[in-house]
């Protein structure tokens, strides 16, 4: 039975909380669940949107800062990678963790591994229905491009076989975090790496999905036969806007940004994060929120801190980007790699949830 609808909850705080938060997303939820459906295309019209849960609005805010401004976060597109809590899958198991993410108002999810080290086995359909009784949709997830191993599963090695598992669990989008350097680092070796991503595309496009890449730092750094050419331009330029999309981790794409603006030679090559989204904001329909405190002793520039708590401005970010987009928002999502690491994190990964949510939901946008 799923946990919100125990007869005995209302002696668990946490399940009661989350009773009244999917009560509030199912009073909410009809109208902007129209509206969500809309915004994501062909097959998730209203009937959809009821059969697989997008229909609920975002759960309650945290107390506005400024409550005269609207939210800077759209609503009903807040998300987390999985990956950050891949230590509370393992030990508590994905229906825990679900109820928790819906108590603390996330919306969304994205897949790293659909068992994540969670205590025996879990089907792909028991997933789906755990999202869908705790109010959360399944976004996104995150598989390897490739492999000298033909028995790995990654896009390379089992397309069909990926591609049948996010259709599953009704996901919209499916991708891959690892680098596109499978054949190097050369402009040429990008160009095939683009063309495989344009092959997987298209494959995701036919199954009614969209094929998108999460960038690391490396995508920002140069060709090696080639130092006045940026490795990220290449893959931007040679796959097609039509079929592959993009996943800014704005994190790594800062670190980039303190470690690239120079060519090998030392001349200037500055570029901005932000720069790249607002000159194609639609192939830009996913982001990672992540944060980071400036500490130049580093190599990357930053050390990863909880959403709110680092010196990047999500506020200006995420503002400009819903500007750009205007009724086509996209999904935000929490991520925070070393979460699970007690010398880096010594609060643990479900407090990173919890407070990157509060700080995100909390934002407001300026006047004007």
């Amino acid at each position: 039975m799923p946990a919100h609808r125990n007869p005995h909850d209302h002696d668990d705080p946490r399940r009661a909380a989350l009773r009244r938060t999917l009560h509030r997303r199912g009073f909410l939820g009809v109208a902007a669940g129209a509206s969500a459906a809309a915004l994501l295309g062909p097959g998730t019209g209203p009937a959809h949107a009821a059969q697989h849960g997008t229909h609920r609005s975002a759960a309650p805010a945290a107390p506005a800062r400024h409550p005269h401004h609207r939210p800077v976060l759209p609503p009903g597109r807040l998300g987390i990678q999985l990956y950050t809590l891949r230590d509370q899958t393992s030990s508590l198991g994905f229906a825990r963790v679900f109820e928790d993410l819906a108590c603390y108002g996330y919306d969304e999810v994205e897949f790293a591994g659909y068992t994540q080290g969670s205590a025996g086995t879990i089907t792909l359909r028991r997933l789906r229905r755990l999202l869908s009784d705790n109010g959360l949709r399944g976004i996104g997830s995150h598989v390897g491009y490739a492999s000298a191993d033909p028995t790995a599963y990654t896009f390379a090695t089992r397309l069909t076989q990926v591609l049948d598992d996010a259709e599953a669990l009704g996901l919209p989008y499916i991708g891959t975090p690892s680098s596109p350097d499978r054949y190097g680092n050369t402009v040429d070796a990008w160009k095939r790496a683009a063309a495989d991503f344009n092959a997987y595309g298209a494959a995701a496009r036919a199954r009614g999905m969209r094929f998108y890449h999460h960038n690391h730092a490396g995508e920002f750094a140069f060709a090696t036969d080639d130092p006045r050419v940026r490795l990220y331009d290449v893959l931007l330029a040679e796959t097609d806007p039509r079929l592959v999309f993009f996943e800014m981790d704005i994190f790594w794409a800062y670190v980039a940004q303190y470690r690239f603006s120079r060519r090998p030679d030392g001349t200037p090559a500055p570029f901005d994060p932000l720069a790249y989204v607002l000159a194609a904001p639609t192939r830009y329909p996913l982001f990672h929120v992540k944060d980071g405190e400036h500490d130049t002793a580093t190599r990357d520039g930053y050390r990863m801190v909880d959403v709110g708590d680092g010196d990047i401005d999500h506020r200006r970010f995420i503002s400009a980007v819903e500007r750009r987009r205007g009724r086509r928002s996209a999904h935000w999502i929490v991520e925070r790699d070393d979460a699970v690491d007690p010398a880096a994190n010594p609060a643990g990964s479900l407090s990173t949830a919890r407070r990157s949510a509060r700080h995100l939901r909390g934002l407001r946008a300026p006047r004007g």
